[in-house]
C-alpha cells in the first residue's frame, strides 16, 4: 500500500523530488504588496496593510471584527484572557491538538482539562464533555462552574477544529451555555471551512485564526481573534501594549502585549487571502482525489462532517493499527515524501502529564493511526471535478 501511495502522491504533484507536508504558495500579488510596505516605510505594527487584512478577514468570515496579532497562540491567549480566565481556573480542552492549544492556558497561569474527541470530527466531543461535567462539577450559587472535589472554577472551553474539519459546535455550545463556561474556539487550522454555512471561529464568545507558514495562507507568522466590536477593541488595545491613544504622549494604562502583526506580514496576508477560495478548491480536490485513491483499501481518509465545508487543511488517514501506521511513516518518510503522524496526546507531554482528563479512548485510538500525508496546494486538476 505505501509504495501505491507514494506514486501516487508523485503522480499527483507530478515531481520525483521531495514533497513537502504543505508548503506555502505565492501566485498573486504577494511581492507587490510586500514591495509597497517596505516603500511606504510602514513596515511595523501601523500600516493600510494591517487594517486591510482585519477588514478582510471580518468580511469573509462574517465575523463583526477581527484582530490581528504576530501569531495564533497570542491570538488565543489574548481571547482566554477576555473570556475570563484567571490564575487558577480550569480550561477544558481536547488532547489531541497542537501544543499551543495548551500553552496559551498556560500563559494565563490557568491549568487545562483534557475531554474526548468524537472519532468523526476529530474535535472535543460534546456529549464526552457533558459526561464528564455531571459527574465532575457543579454550578454555585453565583452560577460559576466549579468543581466538586476542590471548587476550582471552570472557566472557558476550548475546542480546535482538527486539520480544517469543524467540530460539533451545536453540541458545544448546548453544553457549554448549560454550565456557564465560555466557548473560545481554536480554529487555527480552519480558515474557510463552514459549519452548517457559518465560519468557524464565529460561533463562541472568541475565535483564532492562524497564518503560521503552513496554514491555508500565510503571513509568515501571523493570527486573528474573531470576536464582536466590544471585545475586539479590548483585544486591539491589550496586543498594542494597552497603550492610550494620545497625539505624543507615551500612556499605558494596563498590563499589555506587544503581539499586533506588522504590515509587512499583513501585505502578504492581503495578497494570500484574495486567493483563499482557489487554495480551498485546489485542497478539495487534493481531498477527494485521495479518498478515491484509498477506496476499497485499509486507509481511511478523515472527511468533512455532514453539513460542513472543510478547508482540508492537511489531509489525514486512519491506518489498521500503529504497525502500520509506523509501517506506512517509515516508507514515506524515506522514500522523499512528508508524512507525519499526529501530534503526541497533551497528556502525555511531561508539563501536562498530571492535568485533570476523562476518559480518552478515542484520542489515543486516533494517536496510534492518524497519519497525515503531503497537502500542499496544487494547480487544479483538470481530470477532477
Amino acid at each position: 500500500m505505501s509504495d501505491q501511495l507514494i506514486r501516487f502522491v508523485r503522480d499527483y504533484f507530478g515531481t520525483d523530488e521531495f514533497i513537502p507536508l504543505h508548503a506555502p504558495v505565492f501566485p498573486g500579488r504577494e511581492k507587490e504588496y510586500v514591495a509597497d510596505t517596505i516603500e511606504s516605510t510602514f513596515v511595523s505594527s501601523v500600516g493600510t496593510y494591517v487594517d486591510r487584512f482585519e477588514e478582510h478577514m471580518a468580511s469573509y468570515t462574517s465575523s463583526p471584527k477581527a484582530v490581528a496579532t504576530v501569531n495564533g497562540t497570542a491570538a488565543l491567549h489574548i481571547s482566554l484572557k477576555l473570556a475570563g480566565v484567571e490564575a487558577g481556573d480550569l480550561v477544558i480542552t481536547q488532547p489531541l491538538t497542537f501544543v499551543a492549544t495548551c500553552n496559551a492556558i498556560a500563559y494565563c497561569n490557568a491549568e487545562p482539562v483534557f475531554i474526548d474527541v468524537d472519532g468523526e470530527t476529530l474535535g472535543l466531543s460534546a456529549r464526552a464533555l457533558e459526561g464528564w461535567l455531571e459527574e465532575n462539577a457543579k454550578l454555585d450559587t453565583e452560577g460559576l462552574c466549579r468543581t466538586r472535589a476542590d471548587n476550582r472554577v471552570i472557566r472557558a472551553c476550548v475546542p480546535m477544529h482538527t486539520f480544517g474539519h469543524p467540530a460539533d459546535l451545536d453540541g458545544l455550545l448546548s453544553v457549554t451555555h448549560r454550565w456557564n463556561i465560555s466557548l473560545v474556539e481554536d480554529a487555527a487550522e480552519s480558515l474557510g471551512s463552514f459549519y452548517k454555512g457559518k465560519h468557524t471561529g464565529t460561533f463562541g464568545a472568541l475565535g483564532t485564526l492562524s497564518f503560521n507558514g503552513n496554514k491555508i495562507i500565510t503571513t509568515g507568522g501571523g493570527g486573528m481573534i474573531l470576536a464582536g466590536e466590544a471585545l475586539a477593541s479590548r483585544a486591539k488595545h491589550l496586543t498594542t501594549t494597552a497603550k492610550k491613544p494620545h497625539t505624543y504622549e507615551y500612556i499605558h494604562d494596563e498590563l499589555g502585549y506587544n503581539y499586533r502583526l506588522p504590515n509587512l506580514n499583513a501585505a502578504l496576508g492581503c495578497a494570500q487571502l484574495e486567493q483563499l477560495e482557489t487554495f480551498i478548491g485546489s485542497k478539495r480536490a487534493l481531498a477527494k482525489a485521495y479518498d478515491e485513491h484509498f477506496s476499497g483499501t485499509s486507509l481511511a481518509l478523515v472527511k468533512e462532517p455532514a453539513g460542513c465545508r472543510s478547508n482540508y487543511w492537511l489531509n489525514a488517514v486512519i491506518c489498521q493499527d500503529k504497525a502500520h501506521r509506523d509501517e506506512l511513516l517509515h516508507k514515506t518518510n524515506r522514500q522523499g515524501v512528508m508524512t507525519r503522524p499526529v501530534w503526541a496526546l497533551m497528556n502525555h507531554l511531561t508539563m501536562y502529564q498530571s492535568c485533570r482528563k476523562g476518559d480518552l479512548t478515542n484520542a489515543e485510538w486516533l494517536e496510534a493511526r492518524v497519519v497525515n500525508l503531503p497537502s500542499s496546494v496544487v494547480p487544479l486538476n483538470p481530470n477532477i471535478t
